[in-house]
C-alpha cells in the first residue's frame, strides 16, 4: 500500500484542505472510497476499539487490499486543513464536491468515487450527493441521519445535549496533543451557541440537513441502520431510504447500542458480506446482481433473524391499537401502574395525573431502588398490557395517539416502548422490578404540534417545528408522537410496556439524553376515557 500523507488540495477561495490518500502500491488506476470529517486523518492508525468512537472509517487497509484508493480529507477548519468549521455548512458541502472531482483526475483513479464511513461521514455522504458531483457513483452512510434538527439536536423540539459536549470534545482532540504539544490552531465556530440559539427549524438547520434534497439524489443507495441508535441516526437512515428515488437498499442491524454499532462497521467480515458487493458493482462494474435482491434487509429483535422484505413500511403489517388502561397491571412498580388492552376504555374511566418534578427524581428521572441500584421506572408512568398469550411481531412505524392536559402552558412527553419479561410471582411480590428490554422512544414538546400537513402521514406525523403555540392550561389535546420504528417479536407469557414522563436519564438513555430544564414544574393528566381514548397504534406482522 502507498500512503500519501497530508497532501494539500486547494478549493476555489484558496483554502487547502489535508487529504491522506492510501491506493494500491502497483501504481494501477482504481476506483475511490471518499471519507471526510473532522475527526482527522492523523488518528487512522488509532486501534478501532468501542473505546474511540471517531474511528468510523471501517477497515482502510483491507478496502485498498480489496483494488480501491481510499481518500481521508479533514474538512476545512479541522485537522491539518486550513479554514473556518462550519459543521456541514455548504461552504463545507461544496467542498466535498471540488474534493470528489480532485481524486477522479488523479492517475492513480479510474474516475469513480463512492462515499464511505459512519455517522459524520454518513452525514457528509447524504449531503455530498444532493449535490450530484459527477464522479461520485455511489454512497453508503453507515449511520447517518439527514435531519439535523428532528433527528439529534431537537427530539419532538426537546432540546437534546449531545452535540454540545460531542464539539468539545472534538474540539480538544483536535488542539490537544501530549506533553503540552498543540494540534491545530483553535476551532472558533460556536457550534454550541448556534444550536442553543436555532431553537426552531429554519435556514440554519435546513442548510447542514439532506433531508429536505434527498429527492434530488441520482446515485444508488446503500442506508445502513441500527434499531439501537434511536437517538441520533436510526431516523435518518430509515427516512432517507424512503425519500430516495434512486435506485437503493436498506439494511437495519441488531446492534443493540451506539458501541455495537461502531464496533460492527470495524469488523472486515461485516464489509465484506454488507458493503463490498455494492461497490464492486457500482465502483467496479461488476456484475453480481447485488441490486437484483430484495431491497430491504432487517435483523428482526426477539427472535434474533435477519429477514428479507420487498418493501419498507411493510404491506403486510395491520395496525392494531392497544389502548391505554387505569390498570393495576399488577406487574410493576411505578407512579400508577396502568394498563395496556387492546379492549377500547370504558365511557367514565378516570384520567392518569402527575406532578413534576418527583421528589425522588435524582439523575433525571431515574430513581434509587429498595436495593440501591438504579430505577428507571419506579417514578414515572406505566402502561403495561397483560402477558401475550401468543409471540406478537411488531415491524413498522409506530405512533402513540395521546389525549392530554397540563396546568402549564408547554409540556414535555418522552415515551418509551419496553418488553417487560416474565416474573414470578414470588419475586414480584418482594416488589423487585420486573427485567425490561427498552425497544423504542418517541418524544414531542407540547407546543410545537403544529402539523406539517404536507409531510404527515397516518404511519409518521411530522412537525413544523416553526410556530410553538401555547397550550391553554386544563383544555384536553390530541398529542400524535412519532415512536420510531421496529422489527421486534415480544415472546409469548412477555408484557407490552408503555412509560410515559416529562424527561429522561443518562442512566438509561447513553449520550443522547435532554436536560431537565428548571421551568418544567407543574402537573400533568392523561386521558384515557371512551371520548379520549389514548392509545398505542402498532404495526403487527
Amino acid at each position: 500500500m502507498t500512503v500519501e500523507r497530508d497532501v494539500k488540495v486547494a478549493m476555489r477561495d484558496g483554502v487547502r484542505i489535508s487529504v491522506c490518500v492510501y491506493r494500491p502500491a502497483d501504481d494501477a488506476p482504481a476506483p475511490a472510497l471518499f471519507a471526510a470529517s473532522p475527526y482527522q486523518h492523523e488518528f487512522d492508525s488509532v486501534p478501532a476499539f468501542p473505546l474511540f468512537p471517531t474511528r468510523e472509517t471501517g477497515p482502510v487497509e483491507w478496502y485498498v487490499g480489496q483494488g480501491y484508493a481510499y481518500v481521508h480529507a479533514d474538512v476545512r477548519g479541522s485537522g491539518q486543513s486550513e479554514g473556518e468549521f462550519g459543521f456541514m455548512d455548504l461552504t463545507e458541502q461544496e467542498d466535498y464536491v471540488e474534493l470528489i472531482a480532485w481524486i477522479a483526475r488523479q492517475p492513480w483513479c479510474t474516475g469513480k468515487v463512492g462515499g464511505i464511513g459512519q455517522s459524520y461521514y454518513a452525514m457528509a455522504q447524504w449531503l455530498m450527493a444532493t449535490l450530484n458531483p459527477p464522479a461520485l457513483a455511489c454512497i453508503v452512510p453507515y449511520d447517518g441521519l439527514v435531519d439535523q434538527y428532528r433527528c439529534s439536536n431537537y427530539h419532538g423540539g426537546i432540546f437534546c445535549n449531545y452535540r454540545s459536549f460531542w464539539y468539545a470534545n472534538l474540539r480538544a482532540d483536535n488542539q490537544h496533543r501530549p506533553a503540552g504539544g498543540k494540534g491545530r490552531p483553535p476551532m472558533r465556530f460556536d457550534l454550541v451557541g448556534a444550536i442553543t440559539e436555532h431553537t426552531l427549524y429554519d435556514d440554519w438547520w435546513r442548510e447542514r440537513s439532506a433531508f429536505e434534497r434527498l429527492g434530488e439524489i441520482r446515485v444508488p443507495v446503500l442506508s445502513i441502520g441500527h434499531w439501537g441508535k434511536m437517538g441520533l441516526h436510526l431516523r435518518g437512515n430509515i427516512l432517507g431510504f424512503e425519500e430516495v428515488t434512486a435506485p437503493k437498499k436498506l439494511v437495519i442491524t441488531g446492534a443493540k447500542n451506539y458501541f455495537e454499532a461502531h464496533h460492527l462497521f470495524d469488523q472486515v467480515e461485516f464489509h465484506a458480506k454488507e458493503l463490498l458487493p455494492f461497490y464492486d458493482a457500482h465502483l467496479k462494474g461488476i456484475d453480481n446482481a447485488v441490486m437484483a435482491g430484495a431491497p430491504v434487509r432487517l435483523f428482526v429483535r426477539g427472535i434474533d433473524q435477519w429477514r428479507e422484505e420487498p418493501q419498507w413500511p411493510l404491506a403486510r403489517a395491520q395496525y392494531v391499537s392497544y389502548y391505554l388502561r387505569k390498570g393495576p397491571s399488577g406487574s410493576v412498580t411505578s407512579l400508577n401502574d396502568g394498563g395496556l388492552s387492546a379492549e377500547p376504555p370504558a365511557p367514565d374511566e378516570a384520567s392518569t395525573s402527575y406532578s413534576y418534578p418527583d421528589w425522588e427524581w435524582m439523575s433525571g428521572v431515574v430513581v434509587t431502588g429498595p436495593d440501591g441500584r438504579p430505577d428507571p421506572v419506579r417514578r414515572v408512568l406505566t402502561f403495561t398490557s397483560a402477558p401475550l398469550a401468543a409471540d406478537l411481531e411488531v415491524t413498522g412505524p409506530i405512533v402513540l395517539e395521546l389525549y392530554a392536559s397540563s396546568d402549564q402552558i408547554d409540556t414535555r412527553f418522552i415515551v418509551k416502548l419496553a418488553d417487560q419479561h416474565p416474573q414470578d410471582d414470588a419475586v414480584r411480590a418482594k416488589g423487585v422490578q420486573p427485567a425490561f428490554t427498552n425497544v423504542s422512544k418517541g418524544w414531542l414538546l407540547a407546543s410545537h404540534r403544529e402539523r406539517d400537513t404536507s409531510r404527515s402521514t397516518e404511519l409518521r406525523p411530522f412537525y413544523t417545528h416553526a410556530n410553538p403555540q401555547p397550550l391553554t392550561p386544563g383544555e384536553v389535546y390530541r398529542f400524535d408522537i412519532e415512536v420510531l420504528p421496529i422489527a421486534y417479536v415480544f415472546k409469548r407469557g412477555h408484557r407490552i410496556r408503555l412509560e410515559i414522563v416529562n424527561g429522561d436519564s443518562a442512566v438509561t438513555d447513553a449520550v443522547f439524553t435532554h436536560p431537565y430544564p428548571p421551568t418544567a414544574i407543574g402537573s400533568d393528566t392523561i386521558h384515557h376515557d371512551r371520548v379520549h381514548a389514548s392509545r398505542l397504534k402498532l404495526p403487527v406482522v
